[in-house]
């Protein structure tokens, strides 16, 4: 198992988002985490990541304990975020946004490099020298991903993948997630796409009140109409 969240609670001084989540993730797994906004799943990310620290539970990272952990621990474990709002490196270039995170800590026989991200996203080849701030938002996001791609990560976080992109760019991004699933890079995918994320994910979590309302496959997600409307529309 790559990753396994049991009993998490989390509080913003005395206001409490989580009670008692729960979720898990298996090697080579694209998992995602959906509900309406305000439910927790950012949240939810960020007790993962250590940019909140928990009240209770555990949190397994390949069969070692990163409950508490500070982020850069969590981050040299192996767990790559791309976070809401792409949060680059404004004033410095894509060429320096993307060698600035490069490791490969977990001695991967195929990291990703500085070539094989400009492989991925062609458009970056074309803007090295522009910096962060000078790019469109897809862009931004596509150097979001790359940058964490970098990393090496044993578990990828997209937080918001597609929010505020043009539809052309989602596709780009649809794209790319696809490709990595197939490369067996686990996955956790917050977004809001029902269509696209029962193409590409094998699991899902709808959270509800900082809980678990529902999982399953996205074969029973697609077939319960009644279900999304309850825990997904507006």
């Amino acid at each position: 198992m790559m990753l396994a969240v049991e009993g998490l609670e989390t509080c913003y001084g005395a206001s409490q988002v989580l009670f008692g989540m729960a979720l898990d993730i298996d090697e080579g797994e694209v998992v995602t985490l959906i509900g309406r906004n305000g439910m927790g799943k950012t949240t939810t990310v960020h007790s993962i990541m250590g940019l909140v620290r928990p009240r209770a539970g555990t949190i397994q990272f390949r069969n070692q304990p990163i409950f508490g952990a500070p982020s850069y621990k969590v981050a040299q474990a192996g767990i790559g975020l791309v976070p809401e709002g792409r949060q680059i490196f404004p004033n410095l270039t894509v060429r320096e946004n993307l060698v600035a995170t490069a490791a490969n800590r977990g001695a991967s026989a195929a990291p990703w490099t500085f070539e094989r991200v400009l492989e991925l996203f062609p458009a970056l080849a074309e803007r090295l020298g522009h910096r962060g701030n000078q790019l469109s938002g897809g862009e931004q996001q596509m150097l979001a991903v790359g940058r964490a791609l970098m990393t090496n990560p044993k578990l990828l976080i997209l937080d918001e993948a597609c929010e505020g992109l043009a539809p052309l760019i989602r596709q780009e991004i649809w794209r790319c997630l696809e490709r990595l699933k197939g490369l067996g890079q686990s996955i956790l995918v917050i977004d809001k796409n029902i269509d696209a994320l029962t193409r590409i994910a094998d699991r899902h979590y709808i959270i509800e009140k900082g809980r678990v309302a529902w999982s399953g496959t996205s074969a029973a997600l697609r077939a319960d109409a009644a279900l999304q409307h309850r825990y997904l529309g507006v």
